[in-house]
């Protein structure tokens, strides 16, 4: 089924993603979903692991499907926990520490992951 972007229906299922993510040697399963305005991708950090990441050039929303942990943006601290959706705009620090329970993050990237934000905005 084509979408009204150019962009074709596409399907994911949750526990092959995840899978794929942990045999990463990241934890990341980049591009799971992707289409010209958006891209989904699935991260996994387990317990007492280091967050290493650093900022992007593209808005981002996690979502924490499974795990607890601590959430660092911009200055400020956000408890993480099962259903916390968090938005981390472009080029914002951020990082997930202290964590307690392995995590399993949705993430979705508008415009898509490595594209750099775009001229003018979306």
């Amino acid at each position: 089924m084509k979408g009204t972007n150019g962009s074709h229906f596409q399907a994911a299922e949750l526990d092959d993603v995840v899978a794929k993510a942990k045999a990463a040697s990241d934890g990341y399963a980049a591009e799971v979903l992707r289409s010209d305005l958006l891209s989904v991708g699935v991260y996994t950090l387990q317990a007492d692991a280091l967050d290493d990441q650093t900022p992007h050039d593209e808005d981002e929303v996690y979502y924490t499907v499974r795990g607890r942990s601590m959430f660092f943006v911009d200055g400020g601290e956000h408890r993480v926990q099962p259903g916390t959706l968090l938005f981390v705009p472009a080029k914002a620090e951020h990082r997930f520490h202290d964590i307690e329970e392995e995590l399993i993050l949705v993430v979705f990237w508008a415009p898509p992951e490595g594209t750099g934000a775009r001229e003018g905005g979306l």
